[in-house]
C-alpha cells in the first residue's frame, strides 16, 4: 500500500500453498542476516502501535484458520469471479500474507491486510479509514472480517480504486494489475510475485476456473478445535470461543463461513 515498497511486512515466510493443509504464517527470525533485529513487530501487531491486540490464542480456530480461503470465499461470496477473487487475494498474500494483524516492519505506516497507511486510510482519511469503518460496525480494526468487508466498501464506495475494471478482467494477470494498481497503489509493485500467488490461490480453492463458487476438492482431514478440545471432521462448523465467529473445517483449517460451500458436518453453538 505504502508508495515505494514491495512487500511491506519483512520477516514473512510463506509456507507453500501446493498442500492445503500448510497455513501461511508470519514468523520473524531474530537474525541479522533476515534483517529481524530490535524490536520487530510480531503477527498480532506491534509495540509502535498502542492499538494493536495482544496475541492471540494459538489454538485458537481463529488462529489455525485459513485467511487466504476466507479472503478468496469472501470475495466470490460477493459476485466476483474465481479469477477476480484470487486477483484480489494474491495482492494481499504480497502486502501481509494475509495477516489482519500485520504492522509494517522498520516503524512505517502500512497495517492490516492492504497495509492502509496510518495517517491514511488506515484511520484518518474522510469517510475512507478502516478504524471509522470497524468503529460504525461495532468490529475490531485488527479483525479479518473488518478488514475484508473495508475492501469491498471502498471497492463499492469510491469508483477510483477500480471495481468496475476489476468485473471487467478475465485474465488472472488483468484482475492482479487492476487491484495492484488501482487499490494498492504501491510504487515498488513485484507484480510477477503477486501474479504466482494469484494463481496459487486459484489453483487451491478455485478448481482453477473463472466462475463463481469458491474451494477446491476435499481431503477429510480433521481441524483441532480449542473451543471443543478435540479434533472435529470435514465439514464440522464450530462457533469459536475466541471470537464468537463461525468457523468450517475445511482440508484441515478452519475456514470463515462467508459462503455455504458444503453442508455442516454437525453445527456446534457455544
Amino acid at each position: 500500500m505504502t508508495r515505494g515498497s514491495g512487500r511491506h511486512v519483512a520477516c514473512l515466510w510463506k509456507a507453500p500453498m501446493s498442500a492445503p493443509s500448510f497455513r501461511s504464517i508470519s514468523i520473524c527470525l531474530a537474525v541479522a542476516a533476515a534483517g529481524c533485529v530490535g524490536d520487530a513487530p510480531n503477527q498480532y501487531g506491534g509495540s509502535d502501535d498502542p492499538g494493536a491486540p495482544g496475541a492471540i490464542d494459538p489454538m485458537s480456530e481463529l488462529a489455525l484458520s485459513n485467511s487466504e480461503q476466507t479472503a478468496f470465499n469472501f470475495f466470490v461470496s460477493k459476485g466476483l469471479t474465481n479469477v477476480q477473487a484470487a486477483g484480489i487475494v494474491g495482492n494481499l498474500m504480497q502486502e501481509s500474507s494475509v495477516i489482519a494483524t500485520s504492522v509494517q516492519y522498520g516503524g512505517g505506516p502500512g497495517r492490516g491486510i492492504a497495509q492502509w497507511s496510518v495517517g491514511g486510510r488506515w484511520d484518518t482519511s474522510h469517510n475512507d479509514n478502516m478504524a471509522a469503518y470497524a468503529s460504525a460496525n461495532g468490529l475490531s480494526r485488527w479483525s479479518l472480517n473488518a478488514q475484508l468487508g473495508f475492501i469491498w466498501y471502498e471497492l463499492t464506495t469510491f469508483s477510483g480504486y477500480g471495481l468496475a475494471s476489476l468485473r471487467a478482467s478475465t485474465t488472472l494477470t488483468q484482475a492482479v494489475v487492476v487491484f495492484q494498481n488501482k487499490y494498492e497503489i504501491c510504487g515498488a509493485c513485484a507484480s510477477s510475485q503477486r501474479i504466482t500467488y494469484a494463481q496459487q490461490v486459484l489453483n487451491n480453492y478455485g478448481a482453477g476456473g473463472g466462475g463463481g463458487g469458491g474451494g477446491g476438492g476435499t481431503t477429510g482431514a480433521t481441524c483441532y478445535s480449542n473451543t471443543l478440545g478435540q479434533e472435529m471432521p470435514e465439514n464440522a462448523c464450530v462457533q469459536s470461543r475466541s471470537d464468537s465467529q463461525w468457523y468450517q473445517c475445511s482440508n484441515g483449517l478452519w475456514i470463515d463461513r462467508w459462503t455455504d460451500p458444503a453442508p455442516c458436518n454437525g453445527v456446534h453453538p457455544l
